[in-house]
């Protein structure tokens, strides 16, 4: 932004207090002090001293405060979790409009998606270092579809002047650079229309998605870690399949690819087919197997040999135990056997979400796929917590929803085959 405003420049701790400000006039309801919406915002808030002290930590070489910032990091996001557990017995949702008009949040969400694509585009050195969080960007800890881990990484390689570690790999071209970090803008202007979109569509009130996807824009992590493509392309597949979930085989289409790209969507499935039980299971379980077949496809076209192609397709399903992964990020630092009762909780949630709530609907299918996605930055072993772009979205669709107990699969889903009446 220099080279457009001069002299201009932002540092992460002014943002902070810029976009927080921000955040308190446009959304805090001063009239109902004590509402839900003002704890979420606080909630909100809260995320962000903890990645400033993450940044300095890193940057200064402090461990204590990069101790400090993951143990807020993980009790903002326990709390949140509890809270999103929570959301389906809420029944009583008024509607509390934010402080300013459609147009100004329009106005408003425009300019900051201005600001977020210049921060794609010069991702400071710095700021690409904070999101690292002291690995090395050559190894690959997370399982994953690894055409997509290798082309995530392709900015990052550029702006720290490293080599993949594989051999023959080059330093990425400006071209291949260029590709990576449009497909980032690309993929935060599709996140942003597809909570405009769902609060159209399924909240019945376009004032409301242009309040949740200016909110997105606002928050502090969206503005300082923007320049990676892995932390915001899951996120577009999660919130166009929530936007689709009265089409299940669209649905389970992006369901399945979000999970063959990062994996940890996959906990996502028994939920979504509890969802679907009653109408639209057939279509959303072939739509999530065709996905994830075209990427096994992919991955015995690129391999060299069938051993490569067997190696890619464990590290795609996390067939591995998560316990040998290199560890980076909270779990770096503190023992590591804690993560033990972390997993088995986590796949205990999972579980249960398939049969509970009895009768799901886009409300409890919204905020339980937010808690699933939370509850896996708890035992990941690469940088887990800073990857809060694949539920923040979410969040904040959970955080204006409306009551949404009508929208079930039975009524929104059309029937495979129509009876003909006589």
């Amino acid at each position: 932004m220099q080279e457009i405003l001069y002299g201009y420049r932002l540092n992460p701790i002014t943002w902070a207090y810029i976009s927080a400000l921000m955040m308190i006039g446009i959304y805090f309801k001063f009239q109902r002090f004590w509402s839900v919406r003002n704890l979420d915002l606080v909630g909100l808030l809260a995320f962000s001293p903890a990645l400033l002290l993450i940044y300095y930590g890193l940057l200064r070489n402090q461990r204590e405060l990069i101790q400090t910032g993951y143990a807020w990091l993980f009790v903002v996001g326990g709390v949140f979790l509890v809270r999103l557990l929570l959301d389906p017995v809420m029944v009583r949702r008024p509607l509390l409009e934010p402080n300013l008009s459609a147009g100004g949040l329009t106005f408003t969400g425009l300019a900051l998606m201005v600001f977020l694509m210049a921060n794609v585009i010069t991702a400071p050195r710095e700021r690409v270092e904070q999101l690292l969080a002291e690995k090395n960007v050559s190894e690959a800890t997370n399982p994953g579809f690894l055409p997509f881990e290798r082309f995530s990484k392709l900015s990052t390689q550029a702006i720290l002047d490293v080599k993949p570690s594989s051999s023959g790999g080059t330093h990425p071209t400006l071209s291949q650079v260029a590709t990576c970090r449009t497909a980032t803008i690309l993929a935060h202007l599709a996140v942003v229309m597809g909570i405009v979109w769902i609060g159209f569509w399924h909240f019945d009130n376009l004032h409301t998605g242009v309040a949740a996807g200016t909110l997105y824009l606002l928050t502090f992590y969206t503005s300082q870690l923007t320049s990676q493509v892995d932390h915001v392309a899951p996120a577009v597949l999660l919130v166009w399949a929530v936007a689709a979930y009265r089409r299940p085989l669209l649905a389970g289409l992006l369901l399945g690819l979000v999970g063959g790209l990062i994996y940890y969507p996959l906990f996502l499935l028994p939920l979504w087919i509890g969802f679907y039980w009653r109408r639209g299971l057939f279509r959303f379980t072939f739509g999530a197997l065709a996905a994830l077949t075209a990427l096994v496809v992919v991955l015995a076209l690129t391999a060299s040999n069938s051993s490569e192609f067997v190696a890619q397709l464990e590290e795609m399903f996390g067939v591995r135990s998560p316990f040998q992964a290199k560890l980076s990020g909270f779990w770096q630092i503190y023992a590591q056997e804690y993560r033990y009762p972390m997993l088995a909780a986590f796949l205990a949630l999972c579980g249960s979400l398939a049969i509970w709530p009895a009768q799901k609907n886009l409300g409890t299918l919204l905020s339980c796929s937010t808690a699933v996605m939370l509850a896996s930055q708890f035992w990941m072993a690469d940088s887990g917590g800073l990857y809060m772009g694949w539920y923040l979205p979410l969040l904040i669709l959970t955080i204006f929803r409306p009551n949404l107990d009508d929208r079930m699969a039975l009524s929104a889903v059309r029937p495979l085959w129509r009876r003909k009446t006589a």
